[in-house]
């Protein structure tokens, strides 16, 4: 876990980042994905980024042990036990990975050597190499005290194995293609990996709207840069509420329709966070919370509108305030229970919030806003009605 990526790269080659997490996470991610019990790092010595990964590993629940050679991993496996092994730098997909190796039966996974050595792979034999990843049993672990303590671990036991009668399983091809299974070198590398590994996730997104192809245009094109750095949702999120409490400000100055434009802009900011924080949640093996951040932030938005709307709309002369609040508060009721209620293109059109700051913007500029929000009331409601409705459960 701490060998250095290469000659004049400052990082381990464990700790080079893919996606906001390092590839040492992305494995735990998969260790945890094959309902393992407890980790085993591999190191000659402890390092902050190590202590980072025990301390993420036990927060998931998980055991944590560093050995520092083949004869203190032996001691810390019993013949009882099933390990998994996974190559230094392996990037694996977590679910081609659990498919391969469902079931309890020993299995060494392998794929022809053309292209494999060139990437990384270790040669099995004259056709095949390996694929960084394989289950065993916890006895062929025990043969590790018979090697010198120098030995390459992952290697030997490879071997090993394949001399137990271990049965080798070659990987599918569809896993072979793209960014779905790699072994990583290099900083470099890991860019790469990165880039291709998020047009792959993103490229079958549903984009049903001008403003979410908007978001996801710009998570393609900047999102490899923050994702790399870290934190990247996080800060896109905070851009978003930041540029809300400018939309308000201006609001409240009096430059309503420039308040609508950055309201608008704010959320295709909480829709880039949503994608960028789903590639954090898949790289760290994290669930999906009950209450998603960027839905928080997007109820937060529809307040926002609503609030820029009542500043740009009069209240009559003995109108109940009530009635004055409702008007901006069943449009947004409507934007949110349009999705739930229908399906298809126009009906994500009609929740774009981007497109809806730009004709409330419009409408600002020729002061009719509140004919404008009566209006969109009425066709959200047509629209609910005349379009496919959803399936229940």
């Amino acid at each position: 876990m701490t060998e250095p990526a290469g000659a004049g790269q400052p990082f381990a080659r464990a700790f080079l980042r893919v996606a906001g997490a390092s590839v040492a996470q992305h494995q735990l991610g998969l260790a945890l994905a094959l309902d393992c019990q407890r980790v085993v790092c591999l190191s000659r010595m402890t390092s902050p980024e190590l202590i980072a990964l025990q301390h993420d590993a036990e927060d998931a629940g998980l055991q944590f042990a560093i050995a520092t050679g083949p004869a203190q991993l032996a001691g810390l496996v019993t013949a009882g036990d099933e390990i998994i092994v996974v190559s230094e730098g392996l990037f694996a997909d977590t679910a081609h990975a659990a498919e391969l190796l469902e079931g309890r039966a020993p299995v060494v996974l392998a794929q022809p050597v053309e292209g494999a050595l060139a990437a990384g792979f270790e040669r099995i034999d004259i056709n095949r190499a390996d694929a960084g990843l394989m289950r065993l049993p916890g006895s062929i672990v025990e043969r590790l005290h018979e090697l010198p303590v120098d030995v390459n671990v992952v290697s030997s036991l490879t071997r090993i194995a394949l001399q137990s009668g271990v049965a080798l399983r070659e990987l599918p091809a569809s896993a072979r293609v793209g960014s779905g299974w790699r072994m990583v070198r290099s900083e470099a590398e890991a860019y790469a990996l990165e880039d291709e590994w998020m047009r792959a996730r993103f490229a079958d997104d549903r984009v049903t709207s001008p403003g979410r192809s908007i978001a996801r245009f710009g998570v393609l094109s900047f999102g490899s840069s923050l994702l790399h750095a870290g934190n990247a949702s996080n800060v896109v999120s905070a851009a978003a509420l930041a540029v809300l409490a400018i939309a308000i400000g201006v609001g409240w100055l009096g430059f309503v329709a420039a308040g609508f434009v950055l309201v608008a802009v704010s959320w295709l900011l909480v829709e880039a966070s949503r994608l960028l924080r789903s590639a954090e949640r898949h790289a760290l093996g994290q669930s999906v919370p009950a209450i998603p951040r960027a839905d928080a932030l997007g109820w937060l938005v529809d307040c926002v509108f609503a609030v820029l709307i009542l500043l740009d709309m009069p209240r009559f002369a003995g109108e109940p305030i009530i009635a004055w609040l409702c008007t901006p508060v069943i449009l947004m009721l409507l934007l949110v229970l349009l999705p739930k209620r229908a399906t298809g293109r126009l009906a994500g059109w009609g929740c774009d919030r981007a497109l809806l700051g730009l004709v409330l913007a419009f409408a600002s500029g020729f002061g009719q806003v509140l004919l404008v929000v009566r209006l969109l009331s009425v066709l959200l409601v047509l629209a609910a009605l005349g379009l496919p409705t959803r399936r229940a459960g």
